[in-house]
């Protein structure tokens, strides 16, 4: 009986564990991921750029859009608390949770704050797109990424040089010309974010889409037109990329 009953006790324990809720200063990684005390969170059922995309502003001027969307994400929080739902395991990345993040004090979530204001898309594969409403006030409103020009996030992330541009100020007479705009050959760093990261089919042998050079890889010099940027390890795997396997020794990136 008693063994039964530890087990009950047990189970349950896991059960709020899996779906706690506490509140800490956040460290913010990117437009949709931060970080309190040693968890990482991905904001639930929104797709934010990465630090390293590229978009075009109303003006037709390439726009470092992903560091605006993590520094816009940073401006909500300032110097108040962040209470996040655990929502479990991140499926992409075992190391990183999904979370639905409020601030101290506010009843919307951060998730639905960025997508409102434009810096993030709905995410129509969680929970049905629950952010549906506010995407398409925002993008009728041409805020934030919607100002300009973009491709989704997703598509960014996975190299779709031909995934669908949106944004208002798209011009199907400039198809080429924003296209080479938002994946250039050179594409700038980031600051604080050194580690090189190439898509490489070799790398599917893994199961991951890309590899990436840190700068005590043999390979980093070489490599003059990296694909993707990352401020650290973490981030990069769970982009899907495997570390270059001419590395000495362990590198941040920082």
């Amino acid at each position: 009986m008693r063994s039964r009953l530890s087990l009950i006790a047990t189970l349950l324990l896991a059960v709020v564990s899996a779906s706690k809720s506490f509140a800490a200063p956040a460290t913010i990684r990117d437009g949709g991921t931060l970080q309190l005390g040693n968890l990482t969170y991905r904001l639930d059922g929104i797709d934010a750029p990465s630090v390293d995309q590229l978009c075009i502003d109303d003006h037709a001027d390439s726009w470092s859009c992903g560091v605006e969307a993590r520094d816009q994400l940073a401006k909500l929080i300032g110097d108040r608390q962040v209470r996040c739902e655990d929502l479990g395991a991140d499926p992409s990345y075992k190391k990183r949770h999904i979370g639905i993040c409020t601030l101290a004090g506010e009843t919307t979530s951060l998730n639905q704050m960025l997508v409102r204001q434009g810096f993030a898309l709905n995410l129509e594969s969680s929970a049905k797109g629950r952010f549906k409403d506010d995407e398409a006030r925002a993008r009728e409103n041409r805020q934030g990424l919607w100002k300009g020009c973009f491709v989704a996030p997703q598509e960014f992330r996975r190299g779709r040089k031909d995934g669908a541009l949106l944004g208002g100020s798209c011009r199907a007479d400039r198809d080429r010309e924003i296209r080479a705009a938002l994946f250039p050959d050179d594409l700038v760093m980031p600051s604080g974010c050194n580690i090189k990261g190439k898509f490489a089919v070799r790398a599917r042998v893994t199961g991951n889409v890309g590899i990436y050079h840190l700068r005590t890889c043999r390979s980093y010099p070489a490599l003059t037109e990296p694909d993707r940027w990352f401020c650290s390890e973490e981030d990069a795997q769970a982009a899907g990329f495997r570390r270059a396997y001419n590395c000495r020794g362990s590198d941040r990136g920082r």
